[in-house]
């Protein structure tokens, strides 16, 4: 028997699924894995046809982080003890591909976090722009449980997400943030019944995807950079930014489907 694929991608219209599919391990990343997945987000990134892309986890977890098998105490102890620090710091490589790539990805990525979302499956969801969850969703910075620092961007993404303090509590003690708390504190934008997780991530992607594809870019770009600059500096960004969709014909489409009260067909031009 042929072992599962890692991955399974769906494209439906605009909206594009990646599953990490290792239920069996609650999705965990191994090498190949993460490594197949920062190569697809790239693909994605380049794809004009894909307007919004969703993550998810096969059966009941989102991503339980790396593959402990691969760290110090398990089984393939020497995947990282037999190299040097040099070669495992240059190996976060592909971490950075994920998380960044996510990020500077020039459309929206929601997280439909069906269950644990655990040290670096909780960065994923982060470097997200949005967030669904369902009852079984809970959040977990693990990396502290087992002597690890955040290193998959944990530091920079959830102040951003939930704020310093929750950030701090959540890495310096390893324990868990419920659906609820998540909910209130900003790590969900969405909080829905489990039978309802699906139809919820994919209407908002489908509104998404509808949207005007230059506009959406610019936003999201602005957005990120927003985080990293100040006021001034913003304005002059957002000044460009918008004399570009001025000049787009989403911009006429959008004004005029307003004036015949009828819904735009944005064709990202």
């Amino acid at each position: 028997m042929e072992p599962a694929a890692p991955l399974l991608i769906e494209k439906i219209g605009r909206i594009t699924t990646i599953t990490l599919n290792r239920p069996d391990k609650l999705n965990s990343l191994n090498p190949q894995m993460a490594a197949l997945l920062a190569s697809t987000i790239t693909e994605l990134s380049r794809d004009d046809d894909v307007g919004v892309v969703v993550i998810t986890g096969a059966g009941r977890a989102f991503c339980s982080g790396a593959d402990v098998g691969g760290l110090g105490g398990g089984a393939e102890k020497s995947a990282y003890t037999s190299r040097s620090a040099d070669d495992v710091r240059r190996g976060f490589g592909t971490a950075q591909e994920i998380i960044l790539g996510l990020q500077r990805m020039e459309k929206p990525a929601i997280a439909m976090v069906n269950g644990v979302a655990a040290g670096a499956g909780f960065d994923i969801a982060c470097a997200c722009d949005i967030r669904i969850g369902c009852p079984d969703t809970r959040f977990l910075a693990a990396y502290i449980r087992i002597g690890l620092f955040p290193g998959w961007g944990g530091t920079w993404l959830y102040p951003r997400v939930i704020g310093l303090a929750k950030a701090a509590e959540m890495i310096f003690t390893g324990d868990f943030l419920e659906a609820d708390e998540a909910l209130r504190v900003g790590a969900l934008n969405k909080l829905v019944a489990k039978d309802d997780l699906k139809a919820t991530t994919m209407a908002m992607a489908e509104k998404i995807a509808k949207g005007p594809p230059i506009a959406m870019r610019l936003a999201k770009l602005n957005l990120y950079k927003g985080l990293e600059i100040d006021l001034d500096t913003a304005m002059k960004f957002a000044a460009a930014s918008e004399t570009i969709t001025l000049a787009s014909e989403d911009h006429r489409e959008g004004a005029q489907a307003f004036r015949e009260k009828r819904a735009p067909n944005f064709q990202g031009r």
